[in-house]
């Protein structure tokens, strides 16, 4: 109480100086942006940057794009730089590569990437190969960028990931964001890139915010490609994982620290060119490894993380087999249930884990 009626006979503005000190003492509140959000940014600070940068697709435009990524660019840019098409990804896509070999640099929009079979050619023939068969005189800067992965009751023809199919061709960079950080900064840096970047977004991850570290609010904030980042340190497992799993890898850690066992989660960001370097590190000190996808088994992700570990210095340090944690080797399936269980969950992830210790 003596305190109390001292500070109340001090004069007003002492008090009101003493409130503010401890007002601007006080940690300012997360900036929270989910990935849809964090990819517009990206893509405006881009356009606002470079007046070569311009976005094409379905829907790109007047509708502010099918997932709303594109909210507010047609408004801000218009006709010439956010471009509607016609339901063609085989023309839109050539018309795009063409863009780019004449100097502009495109950023093309799939409404998702199971369309892009339908321009396949365009992307691995015309934008992917080109710069190698000019002998380095013809670049193609353009990025390919939509929603990938199985999303919620679209069933086969809409639920592939195509990590491994585009990774497995040379002259394509692939990279595939699981937070709003991965999306700004590799959005960013596949725009400024040279050659052809494929930029594999998970459509269930859109609406999920993050918060967004004050560097990654700058408009000059990269993320490197061909760099993974450790999302949670640990000494026992290395689990590697890119896209939305990244998420379900990091919640399998957290229920498994309770056990006593600390799980190293690799955020892969880039599928082409792969970090193998920082996943050789990680196993060098855990002894272990465990891969997870959302696509399937074959000649995945996994399988060539896996066969690059083994060829190389870590496969001495393996105390057990390397386990692949993959969506089911089945065309995605309609019905609910059986969806959940052709793509790998939490349960799955922490099984295969306890599995590799021999716990």
């Amino acid at each position: 109480m003596a305190a109390v009626s001292g500070l109340m006979r001090r004069p007003l503005e002492q008090v009101s100086g003493l409130l503010r000190r401890r007002f601007h003492r006080t940690a300012p509140a997360a900036l929270q942006v989910t990935v849809r959000d964090a990819i517009n940014q990206g893509m405006d600070e881009e356009l606002e940057r470079d007046e070569k940068v311009f976005l094409l697709g379905e829907e790109v435009a007047q509708y502010d794009g099918a997932y709303k990524v594109s909210r507010g660019l047609w408004k801000k840019y218009g006709d010439k730089r956010i471009i509607d098409t016609p339901i063609s990804e085989m023309g839109f896509a050539g018309i795009a590569v063409g863009a780019a070999m004449a100097g502009l640099r495109p950023i093309c929009e799939f409404m998702t990437f199971n369309f892009s079979m339908q321009a396949i050619d365009q992307v691995i023939n015309s934008a992917a190969k080109t710069y190698y068969m000019s002998g380095g005189l013809q670049p193609v800067p353009i990025v390919f960028r939509g929603p990938n992965g199985a999303s919620a009751g679209v069933a086969a023809q809409h639920s592939q990931c195509f990590a491994a199919w585009y990774g497995h061709c040379p002259g394509l960079k692939v990279v595939s964001p699981w937070n709003s950080e991965d999306a700004k900064g590799l959005i960013k840096s596949a725009i400024r890139d040279n050659n052809p970047v494929v930029v594999l977004e998970n459509e269930l991850m859109y609406g999920v915010p993050f918060e967004l570290p004050s560097e990654a609010q700058s408009k000059d904030f990269l993320i490197p490609i061909g760099k993974a980042k450790i999302e949670r340190q640990g000494t026992h497992i290395t689990v590697v994982a890119h896209s939305r799993p990244v998420g379900h890898c990091l919640e399998a850690a957290t229920v498994l620290s309770k056990e006593g066992i600390e799980c190293e989660v690799i955020n892969m960001r880039t599928i082409r060119p792969m970090d193998i370097e920082t996943i050789e590190a990680s196993v060098m000190k855990t002894n272990h490894l465990v891969t997870v996808e959302g696509g399937w088994p074959q000649f995945g992700v996994g399988a060539e993380v896996c066969a690059r570990i083994m060829e190389g210095p870590a496969f001495n340090f393996l105390d057990a087999p390397a386990v692949r944690v993959t969506g089911a080797d089945v065309p995605m399936p309609y019905a609910k249930i059986l969806e959940d269980n052709s793509i790998p969950q939490v349960k799955d992830i922490i099984f295969a884990i306890k599995k590799t210790l021999n716990i």
